[in-house]
């Protein structure tokens, strides 16, 4: 079996991307362009300690996708504590509601969002009295 170790964020705006991720998940980042040939961060998300995986924000190499069409590609999603919080963060960095907070039943509490680079993500809260 094969395990997803390693995510790819594209970007058109470095800085604003760091900027957005950092302020609203707490990520870090290292500067790992030397490496790649072009802007590229690796984003620590959290401690070794916890599950989950770290991976990049990547200079985007073509268009930015189109509004208002399908996903076409990966859409991570964001484990969090507070959900309200973290929607008012993102909101507050520049993010946008793409499809608004719903409850899967008895699990959690699970949306999506547009970054600031047009990109679609997820956020979920555990929360077994979802309904």
């Amino acid at each position: 079996m094969s395990r997803l170790v390693h995510f790819e964020i594209h970007v058109d705006n470095m800085d604003r991307a760091k900027k957005f991720y950092g302020e609203v998940f707490g990520w870090s980042f290292q500067d790992w362009s030397e490496f790649a040939g072009m802007p590229y961060f690796g984003a620590v998300t959290g401690s070794e300690d916890e599950p989950g995986i770290n991976g990049a924000l990547m200079q985007r190499q073509s268009s930015a996708p189109e509004q208002n069409q399908p996903l076409n590609g990966y859409a991570c999603t964001m484990g969090v504590e507070d959900y309200d919080s973290t929607e008012a963060k993102i909101l507050e960095q520049g993010g946008k509601v793409a499809m608004p907070k719903y409850a899967l039943p008895g699990m959690a509490w699970q949306g999506y969002y547009i970054d600031t680079e047009g990109n679609i993500f997820g956020l979920h809260q555990r929360d077994v009295n979802a309904k």
